[in-house]
């Protein structure tokens, strides 16, 4: 099967309906590891060396509240509690839905428009960037203040700062106005295209190739899906960090589980001060676990959207041909 082939397969309510059940099984399966992710991110501790006596130097965080990804698993756990993986996670569901939903139906409808209207095809992997960039820009701009609230509910420890969507929604809009809901939207939209580009033209060039394979139960769909998210998501993490900094801007900035996050006023301003006080390790903290969490988060996504719409083709091909009989 060629590339690009099932583009256009459903009906626009169909790939709305896939890509919204396909964002609500990704997220409830990732959470824990996304709350994780966002702790990490949010450390601006430099990584210091530490030297023994008769020892060689090794660099550790410097009064760090974690100091890698199993030792804020069993922080959050002994201080917070297993539910603390979950913080967030009612602004996530709806986020991770309206995305998928708009995502897939973005990438569907500019697809479909570089087939019919350009005057000549474009090659399947610059179809698959464009399509794939275009999708990114236009779901995350549709929901990015979902994502904020995702991000300041999962930077909240054990004092809250937010009771409730509602309550956050209030607060945020009266302290801060409209524009508090869209902080870090600049490197947010800097980091989606690329990102979103890059994992299109991957999973549409190894999905194809993955099909061959014959793997059992669709994992020629989640396996072109873990590859494509790996590539983008290491190439773009730097602009992911500096968003998930941003975000926890405002008044309510030290009031966090880290209670002396510095103050960042623009994307630029964000990237000097942490190369300067961090270093280039420091735009990658997180990234390790941030590639664990993203390899199954997109691995389900294209599975469960796959698999959604050919049942949804399936069915309403069964219910033409009852109607025939």
């Amino acid at each position: 099967m060629p590339p690009g082939a099932l583009k256009d397969e459903g009906t626009r309510v169909q790939v709305i309906s896939a890509g919204a059940i396909a964002g609500l099984v990704s997220r409830f399966v990732i959470a824990p590891l996304d709350v994780i992710k966002i702790r990490l991110q949010l450390q601006h501790r430099q990584f210091q060396p530490i030297r023994s006596a008769g020892t060689p130097a090794v660099f550790a965080p410097a009064e760090a509240t974690y100091q890698g990804t199993f030792a804020t698993l069993r922080h959050i756990l002994r201080n917070e509690g297993i539910t603390a993986f979950w913080k967030g996670n009612v602004p996530a569901e709806l986020l991770y839905v309206c995305y998928g939903a708009s995502q897939f139906t973005a990438y569907r409808s500019v697809t479909l428009l570089l087939q019919t209207q350009l005057p000549v095809k474009l090659p399947d992997a610059a179809e698959s960037f464009i399509a794939g960039a275009g999708a990114g820009a236009a779901a995350t701009a549709v929901t990015y203040p979902l994502d904020l609230l995702r991000t300041r509910f999962a930077a909240q420890g054990t004092d809250k700062v937010y009771r409730g969507l509602a309550g956050a929604v209030a607060a945020i809009y009266k302290d801060e106005g409209p524009r508090g809901f869209f902080r870090g939207v600049a490197p947010t939209l800097a980091q989606i295209v690329p990102y979103m580009g890059i994992f299109f033209v991957t999973y549409e060039g190894l999905k194809p190739r993955a099909a061959d394979l014959q793997l059992p139960w669709g994992t020629g769909d989640a396996t072109a899906g873990i590859a494509g998210s790996v590539i983008a998501k290491t190439a773009v993490f730097p602009l992911d960090l500096i968003r998930k900094r941003i975000q926890v801007q405002g008044p309510t900035r030290t009031r966090y589980v880290y209670g002396d996050i510095p103050e960042y006023r623009t994307t630029l301003g964000a990237l000097r001060t942490i190369i300067m006080r961090e270093g280039f390790r420091g735009l990658y903290k997180g990234l390790p676990i941030s590639l664990v969490k993203a390899a199954p988060g997109s691995a389900v996504t294209v599975w469960t959207y796959e698999r959604a719409l050919h049942f949804m083709i399936q069915q309403s091909g069964d219910r033409q041909q009852d109607a025939l009989l």
